[in-house]
Formats: structure tokens, sequence, C-alpha cells
């Protein structure tokens, strides 16, 4: 852990984190995404329910939500990608087992033919070590889910839908191209790069790393926004969870303090699911690069059309510690 707080580590994380999104779309030969092949929702619904540990209550938050918004998987091969980037115990790095455990079980009532889980952790090489120290390896096996290593399955080369990154495709995991929905099982934390990872910055554990390395270093050097961009537009998520139970602020997404926030947050639109986390943990959402060009092609990110159901945002409201020169993305106080 102590190679995390090198010289060389700090650098590269300002330099990434001076390099804006703007630039890199500008670099592009032509617009970034073709506005007719997108077409946003009239009206996000996202679901805050609340659940106090992860016991019973989160498993109720999770079935609760899924009837509540009713997401279409009758049938369909449901893909889980949960947060299991790193483990050390007693933080709050991953999603929590219960969490991802309550979705299958919710899926599964909810009529879906098949439900997988499936990551590519970005840090650690050894996936079984992190199935097994998590814990999320015994409740797969209990319910008898499989899990697809996202880093060493198959791929095949996807051509993107949006070109923020100035790249024309990437390599996807077949496990990943052949699911019927993909859902977005997130933790929710800050980030020292991207202000905030939740449901979108998720997504970056479906690259795989057998081919881009770890951790995922190309999506870094073309930046971490415009990433985000370019993997929702092409993968397009059709539903997430985030785990705000107890999140992470600071200096996330690993070196963070864990935050008790006691609630489950999901949608539809991933957009308007990391736009409401990112309101009620003290961001500005069109603050948040990634956000702001996500309004334009991908998602909700004004209150106005987003619709809350189950608890009020104000509820869960916080003000998150961020890293310094994360600090102009707070609202005011």
């Amino acid at each position: 852990m102590a190679a995390r707080h090198s010289r060389s580590e700090l650098s590269r994380r300002a330099f990434l984190a001076a390099l804006p999104l703007a630039a890199v779309a500008s670099a592009c030969r032509r617009a970034p995404f073709d506005q007719a092949r997108f077409a946003l929702p009239a009206r996000s619904e996202v679901a805050l329910l609340p659940a106090s540990d992860y016991g019973a209550s989160a498993v109720d938050a999770v079935a609760r939500g899924i009837r509540l918004l009713r997401p279409d998987v009758r049938g369909r091969r449901v893909l889980l990608k949960p947060n299991l980037v790193e483990y050390e115990a007693g933080t709050m790095i991953n999603t929590n087992p219960v969490i991802i455990a309550g979705a299958v079980e919710a899926f599964r009532r909810a009529g879906a033919r098949e439900v997988v889980v499936g990551e590519g952790p970005g840090h650690r090489r050894d996936t079984e070590y992190l199935l097994a120290a998590s814990g999320l390896g015994d409740y797969l096996r209990e319910l008898r889910v499989p899990f697809v290593d996202l880093n060493l399955d198959d791929v095949r080369p996807v051509p993107l839908a949006s070109q923020f990154t100035g790249l024309e495709a990437l390599f996807f995991p077949v496990e990943v191209l052949k699911s019927d929905l993909i859902v977005s099982v997130a933790k929710l934390k800050t980030h020292h790069w991207a202000g905030m990872t939740a449901a979108m910055k998720n997504l970056f554990g479906v690259v795989p790393g057998a081919v881009y390395g770890w951790p995922k270093n190309l999506l870094h050097y073309r930046v971490i926004d415009s990433s985000i961009l370019d993997l929702n537009a092409t993968l397009r998520p059709g539903f997430a969870i985030v785990d705000a139970i107890v999140a992470m602020e600071g200096d996330g997404p690993i070196m963070g303090s864990p935050r008790h926030c006691g609630f489950v947050a999901m949608g539809a639109d991933p957009v308007a699911v990391d736009a409401t986390c990112a309101s009620i943990i003290g961001l500005e959402p069109m603050k948040l690069g990634y956000l702001r060009e996500a309004s334009r092609y991908l998602g909700n990110v004004e209150p106005g059309r987003i619709a809350q159901r189950g608890e009020r945002p104000s509820r869960y409201a916080h003000r998150f510690e961020v890293v310094d020169h994360l600090k102009s993305l707070q609202r005011k106080i």
C-alpha cells in the first residue's frame, strides 16, 4: 500500500487531473458523438431505499427498489457488474457482497432467465483472492451464481458509440457483450480524479486487463471522464444499483475513509443515479465533467428531469470530504 503514496504516483495523479475533458474531445477528428444515435429520456426515475446496515435491511432495500422500478428482465440474461477493484480489511472499497447477493435474488424473482456476476479488478490480478477475501465467493457459491473474470474472458472488438477518448474501438469481454442487461452494482465513493465514482465509473472493470493491463492505464491516459463517457455510450448499462449504506469520502476510490449514509440508490438511467448521488454527497453534478457531458446525450442530470422515488434525497444529504484540488466541485454552503 505504501507505493500509493510515492511522489511519482502523486505527480501522475496531478497530471491526469489537470487534463481537461474538452481538450481530448477537441482532439477528435469529428464531433465526439452523433446526437441522432441517442435519445434522452423525458424523465428518469431514481429510487432511494433506506438500509441501516449490511443485514436484512440491505437485502430488503434492493428487493424493494427492483419491485418499485420494475426493470424489464423477464426471460433475459442479466450481468451484474460489482466494484471489486481491491481488498483491504476494514475498508469500504468494494460493493458489499450482501448487495450483490440481494440483487441476484431480486432479479431471479423478477423473472430473469440467468444472472451472472462479472468483474475485471483493476488493481489485483488474483481475482480468486479477491473473491475469497471479500466474502463474495461464498455468497455466489451458496446462490449457485457463475462468476466471470472479465480480465481474462475471451474478447471481441467493438466500435465505440462516442469518441471522447479519440479511440475508434475497444476490446470487450464476450460475457459482457452477450448479456441482455448490464447492471452496474457500484459503490459510492469520492474519486481523486473524477470527483466521484458510482454507477458510470464502475464500468472501468469491464475493460479486460489481459488486453489493456492493470490498472487499465489506457483509460487513465485517455482521461478518466472521457473513458467513462465512451464506455457508457457503447455498452449502455440498463440499470444501476449503488451501495451507499457505508460509502467512502476523502481520497477515494481506494484510500478514503468510510462514511455511513444508510441508503441504496437505484435506477434505469445511470446518469440520473450518479447525478442524484453527487447531489447527496455535496457535489454539484454539472461540475463533474463526465456528468455534464453525459447530460447532452446519455441521461438526465437536471433535477426537474429526475423523478425521485422512495425517500427524498434531502434525508441523506451529506457534505463529503474531497481532496483539495476537487473542492471547487462542492456545493456552496
